[in-house]
């Protein structure tokens, strides 16, 4: 999902996109868009754009002699799971267009559209940073580092390391993909105490008898947690890509997939943070790593079994529980909970969907236990929770529950 680096490229992309172009009208939202109405009309306006962490900001701009008389009207955007921007021509709209700006005659009409598939994401009117963000880790780092230093006392840094750098009031920019690459780089085990980790970086300080080259190159070969913070969402935004690149589809993902280190690789282990967020990491997970849960690794696929041992060692057949066929013809409506706005931290959208227990009284079971079920209603009912996208001044960031990463992808085949 956008992290820090996606909202950065997604800045870049709009300026680069819009530069030269004049746009003209009003600005038109989708029906199904919960988000509030963009009150702006202008004959002839521009469109820039800025990132500050998790947020990107789009300011309207009228040009001199445009009607009705109108001022800049700026929007901050979240990205919530899946948002981007995209320019496609004014009469072949990509799918979940959810916010979109067309250009004015002359000259093929354009829109620079807001895409949402998940319907997570938000923008205010207003164009203030949410309040209580703390200073962005790529464009802001040396208040960034001071105000995590200066906070350390905060009950934020009693919870483990990977839990509190998902925290927006002091990590602003960083998300799942992000802490997984940072801790796996210094080794630190993702459940230890996050303020026994921070609290050494208040002592550090520079032998006065280093030049200042021998002190750049100090730091560039032995980085600390709060500098990887900046550098590393910096690697990110260097590499380009992510659905704003030249490459079309999953070509754009490529060099970003070969970047990664740890995050979903082979190898790798994983558990669930108390928030239900998958964090990855290899080695002790740590002191506070949640009880009675197991980690996973994520086998490469050398390591998975053959069809030919597959066929040697059968598994044991799997009882499965049936459905009714009135469940699989008409799958339960989502209840509030399932549904985008107000998700609490608390779920978690890789978990499985716990499946009906028992079935119709009188309905045969198959053989083996299996339900009679038909094989094409495989997964019906099950609803992907996700997150609401509204992840400002919690503690927690609701948009980086969960092990999925749903990067500001331009274009369908986003990695997920």
């Amino acid at each position: 999902m956008p992290e820090g680096p996606e909202l950065h490229l997604a800045s870049h992309f709009v300026n680069e996109a819009c530069r030269g172009l004049v746009f003209g009208g009003c600005v038109e939202k989708s029906s199904v868009s919960r988000n509030p109405e963009v009150p702006f009309e202008s004959s002839a306006y521009c469109i820039a754009a800025s990132a500050r962490g998790k947020e990107l900001r789009l300011t309207l701009s009228p040009l001199p002699g445009a009607q009705p008389p109108q001022e800049p009207l700026a929007l901050v955007f979240r990205f919530g799971m899946s948002g981007s921007f995209q320019l496609a021509p004014g009469d072949a709209l990509p799918p979940h267009a959810h916010l979109r700006f067309y250009t004015a005659p002359p000259g093929p009409r354009l829109a620079l559209c807001f895409v949402d598939i998940r319907r997570f994401g938000r923008w205010d009117l207003g164009g203030k940073w949410q309040p209580g963000r703390g200073p962005c880790v790529l464009l802001e780092y040396e208040l960034f580092r001071e105000n995590v230093l200066r906070n350390l006392a905060d009950k934020a840094f009693d919870r483990p390391i990977c839990e509190a750098l998902l925290d927006q009031r002091f990590f602003n920019g960083i998300g799942n993909y992000l802490r997984a690459e940072i801790l796996f780089r210094l080794r630190i085990p993702p459940f230890e105490k996050a303020r026994t980790v921070l609290e050494a970086l208040q002592q550090r300080r520079p032998s006065p008898e280093l030049t200042l080259s021998q002190k750049i190159r100090a730091k560039l070969q032995n980085p600390d947690l709060l500098e990887l913070c900046h550098s590393v969402p910096k690697e990110v935004v260097q590499l380009g890509g992510k659905g704003y690149g030249p490459e079309s589809g999953e070509e754009d993902f490529a060099a970003f997939r070969a970047w990664l280190r740890c995050y979903g690789v082979p190898g790798m282990s994983s558990l669930q943070d108390r928030q239900g967020r998958t964090i990855w990491f290899q080695g002790d997970p740590g002191p506070l790593a949640p009880k009675g849960r197991k980690s996973r690794q994520k086998k490469s696929k050398a390591t998975r079994p053959s069809p030919e041992d597959r066929a040697e060692n059968p598994p044991p057949p799997i009882k499965a529980p049936s459905r009714t066929r009135r469940a699989w013809r008409d799958p339960p409506e989502k209840t509030a909970t399932q549904q985008p706005e107000g998700t609490s931290p608390q779920q978690d959208p890789e978990a499985p969907t716990v499946p009906e227990k028992g079935r119709r009284k009188g309905q045969r079971a198959t053989p083996g236990g299996l339900s009679s079920a038909p094989a094409s209603g495989e997964g019906r009912g099950t609803t992907d929770t996700g997150s609401s996208g509204e992840d400002g001044m919690a503690v927690q960031d609701p948009m980086d529950k969960g092990g999925g990463e749903a990067v500001g992808a331009a274009r369908p085949g986003s990695l997920r």
